[in-house]
Formats: C-alpha cells, sequence, structure tokens
C-alpha cells in the first residue's frame, strides 16, 4: 500500500526558511520523478516543483524559483522541500507525489503558514 507522508510545516515569518520532507513507501520510489504540490486556500491544487529519479530538477511555479529547492534521498525513500525567503502567498497545504502518470491518493499534507 502506498503511503506518502508529509511533515516539517509551520508558521514561519515573513522571509523565514522551512524544510519538508516526505516519506514515501509502497512503490519503487528511487524508480519514480517526485513533485511537491500546494493548495492554497480557495485555490486549486498546483504542481510548484518536481525531481527525475537521478535528481534533475524542474520549477513549475514562477513565484518559487529561486527560493525553493527540491532533492531525495533514495536511500531514505524521502524527498525534501527547502523554502528559503517565505512570502505570505507561500501559504498552503503542501503535499507530494509522483510527477507523471495517475498520481497516488494523496497524503494528509503539511500546513505552511507565513505571516507575522
Amino acid at each position: 500500500q502506498v503511503q506518502l507522508v508529509e511533515s516539517g510545516g509551520g508558521l514561519v515569518k515573513p522571509g523565514g526558511s522551512l524544510r519538508l520532507s516526505c516519506a514515501a513507501s509502497g512503490f519503487p520510489f528511487s524508480s519514480y520523478a517526485m513533485g511537491w504540490y500546494r493548495q492554497a486556500p480557495g485555490k486549486e491544487r498546483e504542481l510548484v516543483i518536481s525531481i527525475t529519479s537521478t535528481g534533475g530538477t524542474t520549477t513549475y511555479a514562477d513565484s518559487v524559483k529561486g527560493r525553493f529547492t527540491i532533492s531525495r534521498d533514495n536511500a531514505k525513500n524521502t524527498v525534501y522541500l527547502q523554502m528559503n525567503t517565505l512570502k505570505p502567498e507561500d501559504t498552503a497545504v503542501y503535499y507530494c507525489n509522483k510527477r507523471f502518470g495517475i498520481l497516488f491518493d494523496w497524503g494528509q499534507g503539511t500546513q505552511v503558514t507565513i505571516s507575522s
């Protein structure tokens, strides 16, 4: 059974940083491109950034370019999202999932709130 468990969110002031983690299990993690997605209040879930099985990255949300970095540790079946210079508009629930194909069932996500 596939499990995606996101963690690391919290309340941070503008300009701060957070590092999110997503622990994956139940599928051959190292073979899959993975992505971080987010859903802000009242908005649809969007793909923010992704990483290939071998570490190549692509940023899809222009608003996070230069501030967010994705990485993975295939030995730990974990994908990370380093978020720097956070802004109020980054407030959302953050999720991880496959990058391509039919997505797995979503995990619970991790809430990120940027507020002074």
